[in-house]
């Protein structure tokens, strides 16, 4: 060295070649050459490393990747989590599979002409079930209808079945179903589905059935395409058999509801027109009446028959020629409810004479 420089730390430099960084270096006891550059490096991830207050960081094997153990994905709990993630995907599918075998089965009965098949009968009598036990939600029908546009068709078919318990469940799902419905399919069902809602009401095969087809039948009974519909399929002589034969009060009282919605049309008005077309329509339009003063008598539609002229048809028919049994019941009528209709203004004052004090 020609000009030799003696750090503190021991270590000799060229002081010419040490400002360009590549002479070598030289230690008291005679230790392995350090280029400046290196030293200062060293130095001061030395410095930095005995100046911290922490162990080093320990180094992660296996290329940087994380213990299995320790993974937070393979925890107990979130193993749990994913396996109830993974059951309710497959309960969310379930309904879709269920629907794909009610179609094929419905297709399969009506293949035969309605006969059917031991196999097929029977699934798709359980698919009915599930897909009721399930209990989907309002958002599930509507899942359901957007990816199945056919679906009120598929029902219609199932309902054309002999079976009693396929029956009934077909006609209580298409109370959510039709709930799910959008506007532009509910005013343009066709005529079939409203013609087996009133077979499902005329045969009674049960009470829940014959609800859950009022209810139905009052849901797309709102738009008056509908109700002529369901007039021109019979609905409304079927539900007036249904009041004179049905002794339960909140069957009766869900089909006067429908029938006052069925005259809310032309059609629904003149097939109700009964009173003066024969003594056999007169009789039954006594019964109607009858079974609506004793079952639906409520404060409104006992006020209602009175303002409409129901009381003073009633009133006028005693004096006429009828049957004895027709004359029996009007006058029940008329005495269930004396107190409200006796002295009302609304019975002309000829009439007055018929309403005798029971």
């Amino acid at each position: 060295m020609r000009d030799p420089v003696t750090l503190s730390t021991g270590v000799t430099y060229d002081r010419e070649a040490s400002r360009g960084g590549s002479s070598p270096a030289t230690t008291r006891d005679g230790a392995l050459p350090m280029r400046p550059a290196a030293w200062r490096d060293f130095h001061t991830a030395s410095s930095r490393q005995q100046g911290s207050d922490g162990p080093a960081p320990r180094r992660v094997h296996g290329g940087g990747a994380a213990n299995p153990a320790r993974c937070p994905s393979q925890t107990p709990v979130h193993r749990r989590r994913e396996r109830a993630q993974q059951a309710h995907c497959r309960v969310r599918r379930r309904p879709h599979l269920l629907v794909s075998i009610i179609r094929r089965s419905a297709a399969a009965s009506s293949a035969v002409d309605g006969c059917t098949g031991s196999t097929s009968g029977s699934a798709l009598e359980e698919a009915l079930t599930i897909l009721h036990t399930l209990q989907v939600s309002p958002q599930g029908f509507s899942e359901l209808v957007e990816r199945n546009g056919d679906l009120v068709e598929i029902f219609t078919e199932v309902l054309r079945s002999s079976s009693y318990q396929t029956r009934v469940y077909a006609v209580i799902l298409l109370q959510s179903i039709t709930q799910a419905l959008p506007l532009s399919q509910l005013v343009n069902l066709k005529k079939e589905i409203f013609e087996e809602l009133k077979s499902v009401v005329n045969d009674q095969i049960s009470l829940k059935a014959s609800k859950a087809a009022l209810r139905v039948l009052s849901q797309l009974s709102i738009w008056g395409k509908n109700r002529a519909k369901v007039t021109k399929a019979g609905g409304v002589g079927v539900i007036l058999e249904l009041l004179l034969d049905e002794q339960d009060g909140k069957v009766c009282e869900m089909a006067m509801v429908v029938l006052d919605q069925l005259c809310g049309c032309a059609e629904g008005r003149a097939e109700l027109k009964i009173l003066r077309v024969s003594q056999l329509a007169t009789e039954r339009a006594v019964k109607v009446l009858y079974s609506v003063a004793k079952f639906s008598a409520a404060p409104a539609v006992v006020q209602e028959m009175l303002h409409v002229g129901v009381v003073s048809k009633l009133c006028l028919l005693l004096q006429l020629d009828c049957g004895s049994k027709t004359k029996e019941k009007t006058k029940e009528i008329l005495r269930l409810h004396a107190r409200m209709w006796k002295d009302s203004p609304c019975i002309p004052p000829l009439l007055q004479a018929s309403y005798a004090c029971y």
